[in-house]
């Protein structure tokens, strides 16, 4: 007797799965057969998801809601599809690309229509995370070539900043002193002592 399964994953704790759950149940999947992760899947560590590939067993059917929930990567998406129908010989529907549902087709010309599809998305699903990360990257050089400062604020040198310096060294006021008066922490002290004491060019 073959059974039916659902997988969600959410990026974060924050993302909201519901999309993904009221999909699933409206194909009305037992409670008890849906996995979830929520985390990253940068390090891809998905307890749940491993549970149900142990769990999965030959003719059983496994719905996703989108082809990037089985994997980070192009190359990682192609394996898993490979793990899960050749190896361990389930159907998987992909709900938010019909073409991609091994229960039809079961000849030739099917299985290679449904591969090409699948490379193909998984292609696309990869390419756009890449394009994400350099518009990113793109935004910040730019920001930076405008002179914009990423990050914190930087804090301004107070004007008894030389007198402070002084005075501590000569051990006539004690570190906590120069933190309290300069409005600095020590990390911060330090650096600027640095700077202050490299002449310029």
């Amino acid at each position: 007797m073959s059974s039916v399964y659902g997988y969600v994953r959410v990026s974060t704790r924050e993302q909201n799965e519901d999309r993904q759950l009221i999909a699933l149940q409206e194909l009305l999947i037992p409670t008890e057969n849906i996995y979830m992760d929520k985390q990253s899947g940068k390090d891809f560590d998905r307890p749940q998801y491993k549970k149900l590939v142990r769990k999965l067993k030959r003719d059983d059917l496994l719905y996703i809601k989108s082809i990037d929930r089985l994997g980070r990567n192009y190359d990682e998406i192609l394996e898993q599809w490979r793990l899960l129908t050749k190896e361990k010989g389930i159907d998987i529907v992909v709900l938010d690309m019909p073409l991609l549902d091994t229960r039809r087709g079961k000849d030739l010309m099917g299985t290679f229509l449904s591969d090409i599809v699948l490379q193909l998305l998984s292609f696309v699903a990869e390419n756009e995370r890449t394009n994400i990360r350099q518009r990113q990257a793109e935004g910040i050089a730019a920001a930076k070539a405008k002179g914009v400062h990423m990050g914190r604020p930087v804090k301004a040198v107070p004007d008894c900043f030389p007198m402070l310096v002084d005075k501590w060294n000569e051990k006539l006021i004690s570190m906590d002193d120069v933190l309290k008066e300069s409005g600095m922490s020590e990390a911060t002290f330090y650096r600027r002592l640095r700077e202050y004491r490299t002449p310029l060019n």
